[in-house]
């Protein structure tokens, strides 16, 4: 009996199988097995539209650290306080440098188009908020929350590029993202400076969301093609809360010091010590945290390490520039905001051009180091000049500094992004990208706290109470911007001491898979 019941079984089985391929169906198990099978590879077109659309949150997330430079002072007068002036800038910055490497972490743990949407929504609602803002607190916090927003943007785009292309191609690549980079530095004090000018200073916070429903248009289409390669991690909001805390009290000492505060008083002294020990206290825990926010293995690795300070050290300088130029021109050659912003634009269009060319080179040149280092000597003997002539510049020998500038610290921008990404392994990816923008970020925001302290320390005596934005009112001295200019030739310098240094590894041909 029951070899008769197997037999018809077995019969059965035969007769669905034949049926089956009579219809064309796949056999059991096949439609799992075409789940498992991965994308068929980017061709060329769809890898350059990828990068192309991730200009646009490059642009966004790094505009905002510019885009006041020109309209702080009218922000001053139409809410009536100037003292919490610089708070607009680098409450933006520290809150965007805390959640960097947060948001690298969870890009490789949800994938790169949760991060993205989540950044832009979080930007979207700080813009919302800085723009409907009835007094100076409210306008401080809507720009925390616009950077905690922005710190998602640039760091997921960078991780879409490393998901795409080998070391030895992200050169060409990057030329896109260094023209969105800049873009956003040089157009961001014009932007500012005429909306200010002729607009409402509102509208400084609300130009940009057609741009941002682009954004979330693009994460939802074409972010859907990229590989999927997550992990596990775990994030360290104990670290993030830590830097801010950190920063937040180191800036508000360079704030005081000095203009509200003696130097020596009880208030600033406490500020510096808070400052150290959360110093301390974050060091400790980048220490004995499981997944720390900056990974301690990537900044061991002598070739990143030397990447990531040659980056943070050249950009810090150039958005320092971006920062306080317009200021300087406003203040001592009397310029209107929306020249002393247009200005700006030969910086851009120099440093964006000599990006791209040296950026095709990359790839195809043994001593890919020598032309970057050659041209980044140059731009410092620019800044230096600058600095050393201040006080009697004219316009054309401005422009000629300018061009000089772009042109010499362009080609150090690719090479310090694919530099990193040829040194770490591809698991690592998203947290040493996370840490070179984390570090890009937090030298940036101290060196514009660290300037703008020194154009405090040296504001006109009439400028009673004031503040950095009152001392620009009334007109700030030349002498503090000639320290402040050959303060940030020296940071450049720092910038070619670490490229020196850095050793020239042949770069990779493949895309390197996850491990």
């Amino acid at each position: 009996m029951n070899d008769e019941r197997s037999e018809r079984a077995a019969a059965l089985g035969e007769t669905m199988s034949e049926a089956r391929n009579a219809l064309g169906a796949p056999p059991p198990g096949a439609a799992a097995a075409a789940l498992s099978v991965e994308p068929a590879p980017l061709t060329h077109r769809e890898k350059r539209l990828i990068v192309i659309c991730m200009m646009l949150p490059v642009f966004l997330g790094s505009v905002d650290q510019s885009i006041l430079a020109s309209a702080l002072p009218t922000i001053g007068r139409s809410l009536g306080e100037v003292h919490n002036l610089p708070w607009l800038i680098t409450a933006f910055l520290i809150s965007s440098t805390a959640l960097t490497p947060l948001y690298g972490k969870f890009a490789d743990i949800h994938g790169r188009r949760a991060a993205m949407l989540i950044g832009v929504s979080v930007y979207m609602a700080g813009s919302l908020i800085s723009a409907f803002s009835p007094n100076m607190p409210m306008l401080i916090c809507g720009r925390v929350v616009q950077g905690c927003g922005a710190g998602g943007l640039t760091v997921t785009a960078n991780m879409v590029l490393g998901d795409i292309a080998p070391p030895k191609d992200r050169g060409k690549y990057y030329t896109y993202f260094s023209i969105a980079f800049t873009t956003a530095g040089g157009t961001g004090p014009a932007l500012g400076g005429w909306i200010s000018e002729h607009l409402h200073w509102s509208v400084v916070f609300l130009w940009n969301f057609p741009l941002c429903v682009l954004a979330l248009m693009i994460a939802l289409t074409v972010l859907r093609r990229l590989p999927r390669h997550e992990r596990p991690h775990r994030l360290d909001v104990a670290g993030a809360l830590l830097v801010m805390a950190a920063s937040s009290s180191f800036m508000l000492a360079l704030n005081l010091g000095g203009v509200r505060y003696p130097w020596l008083s009880a208030t600033v002294l406490g500020l510096i010590a808070g400052a150290l020990l959360l110093g301390a206290a974050l060091v400790a825990r980048l220490l004995t945290a499981a997944e720390p926010l900056i990974p301690i293995t990537v900044l061991s690795d002598r070739a990143a390490g030397l990447a990531i300070a040659a980056h943070s050290f050249g950009w810090g300088g150039i958005v320092s520039l971006n920062v306080f130029l317009p200021m300087y021109l406003q203040s001592a050659l009397d310029w209107s905001p929306t020249t002393a912003g247009l200005s700006l634009i030969i910086l851009m269009v120099t440093l964006n051009s000599s990006a791209g060319l040296s950026s095709q080179l990359l790839g195809r040149v043994e001593r890919y180091k020598l032309l970057p280092l050659c041209c980044l000597f140059v731009g410092i003997g620019a800044v230096v000049t600058l600095g050393l002539a201040a006080g009697h510049m004219t316009s054309r020998s401005f422009e000629i500094i300018l061009f000089l500038i772009g042109a010499g610290f362009g080609p150090t921008a690719p090479l310090t992004q694919v530099a990193l990404q040829n040194a770490v392994p591809a698991r690592d990816l998203g947290a040493a990208l996370g840490t070179m923008n984390f570090a890009r970020t937090l030298i940036g925001t101290i060196l514009v706290a660290i300037f703008g302290a020194i154009v405090l320390a040296h504001a006109p005596v009439g400028a009673a109470g004031g503040t950095l934005s009152r001392s620009f009112l009334d007109g700030a001295s030349i002498v503090a911007f000639s320290f402040v200019f050959l303060a940030i030739g020296a940071t450049l310098g720092l910038a070619s001491l670490a490229v020196i240094l850095l050793e020239e590894k042949p770069l990779g041909g493949e895309v390197a898979a996850p491990g």
